[in-house]
């Protein structure tokens, strides 16, 4: 049996950012799994859209719930979790039929990467690989062109679902930041960030490495939700020239 199950970075968006070695995974698999928003086109798969094999089986993934609530709400949890297990499940019956299933995941498959929950499930029972996409942190701070850290900074990444105060506390004891998962937490968030004294220099940026990329300060940013790809950035190295 040559069943092998791939994880697959396709990068932060822009489809010139994927690897080499994401093209040629892509290029052998027999199955492309994807995961994507019901009803619409998943953002993996038009990443990767150029490099799709026509011989290929694809198998797409739709989530039941789309937008994240706090990570102790026990109706998303469990739904999440039944989905993933589906998932895991229609997956394993193409890696028993002696396929190579290659999932995409945006990003980097192990950076708040949905590939992640499969991996966790069928990577003792399969042969598996992981290949490492280019993240959308790194993606928005080139955006953006503002280098975040250096040197002896601590660096934070936090997810914008956090309470307030949780917030606050780790934004006070970093020198830097990225905020993800920001959709309707922007109150939030900037709330965040002024309680922290780190609201002078965040810097707001949507759909970074894509075409249609915003980039400003988060202080011009009014406090509509923002897009699923979004992030805040607080720069550190505060002593630079």
């Amino acid at each position: 049996m040559s069943a092998r199950l791939i994880g697959v970075g396709t990068g932060p968006g822009d489809p010139e950012l994927l690897t080499l070695k994401a093209v040629r995974a892509i290029l052998d698999a027999d199955v492309i799994a994807h995961f994507l928003k019901r009803g619409r086109a998943g953002n993996a798969r038009a990443i990767v859209a150029t490099h799709w094999p026509e011989t290929a089986i694809e198998l797409p993934l739709p989530y039941p719930v789309t937008t994240e609530m706090h990570r102790h709400h026990h109706g998303y949890k469990s739904q999440i979790a039944g989905f993933f297990d589906e998932s895991a499940h229609q997956i394993a019956e193409h890696l028993d039929a002696g396929r190579t299933v290659a999932v995409l995941s945006e990003g980097d498959p192990f950076f708040y990467g949905s590939y992640m929950h499969i991996h966790v499930r069928l990577a003792d029972r399969y042969e598996t690989e992981v290949i490492p996409g280019i993240t959308s942190l790194s993606g928005c701070w080139s955006q953006a062109g503002v280098p975040l850290m250096q040197g002896d900074d601590i660096f934070t990444v936090l997810p914008g679902t956090l309470d307030v105060e949780a917030l606050a506390q780790r934004l006070a004891n970093t020198d830097s930041a990225v905020i993800m998962k920001v959709g309707r937490n922007l109150p939030k968030i900037r709330q965040a960030l002024e309680a922290a004294g780190k609201m002078a220099g965040a810097i707001y940026v949507e759909r970074g490495t894509m075409q249609n990329a915003v980039v400003m300060p988060l202080a011009e940013r009014d406090d509509a939700p923002a897009p699923y790809f979004s992030q805040v950035l607080v720069p550190g190295w505060a002593g630079r020239p």
